[in-house]
């Protein structure tokens, strides 16, 4: 599975993208930006554990540039009573922040993740202050839902947790 998004492709993640996860990833800004169980600092081995994880579905994309992962977009669906409801996460390699690669890779990897997991609603959780990734967020369709205040532990410091959604009808993707 390919999704062509001009500069770059979305696919299927694959054991050979190790290295550069692992070069990628092993960034404490991007640590920063994720939860705890994100490893740093991120090792081969790190990444190798990450790639062999076996799943029935495949949850997570690469964002390809010139033959290398730079990043990867994913969900993580949800159970019972909220099994139509997906967390929608990503990460992207620093030197390619701010040239809208990720609101590209959001606006192309939505229509799959609606479409092959039957979902109603992508929600994210971002940082108070991530406001690059809230830009990307609203950039790719998602609606500001709330603030969570102080319900995040991070760097031994208790910060405000910021909620996007995208409902599948206000996506204008599929109706």
């Amino acid at each position: 599975m390919t999704i062509n998004c001009g500069t770059f492709i979305l696919r299927y993640l694959h054991t050979d993208d190790a290295e550069s996860i692992a070069r990628y990833a092993n960034n404490i800004k991007i640590k920063n930006n994720l939860r705890d169980s994100f490893p740093h600092p991120y090792t081969i081995e790190d990444a190798r554990i990450f790639l062999s994880r076996k799943k029935v579905l495949p949850t997570e994309l690469a964002i390809e540039y010139n033959g290398e992962c730079i990043g990867v977009i994913g969900i993580i669906l949800q159970e019972d009573i909220y099994r139509k409801n997906a967390e929608f996460g990503y990460w992207l390699a620093e030197p390619f922040w701010g040239k809208g690669i990720m609101t590209t890779a959001a606006k192309h990897a939505i229509p799959h993740f609606f479409k092959t997991f039957n979902l109603e609603r992508l929600f994210a959780c971002v940082f108070e202050w991530n406001a690059g990734s809230m830009k990307v967020l609203e950039n790719a369709g998602f609606k500001f839902d709330c603030i969570f205040e102080k319900s995040i532990f991070k760097n031994n410091q208790l910060i405000n947790e910021h909620r996007y959604s995208l409902l599948r009808k206000d996506s204008n993707i599929y109706h």
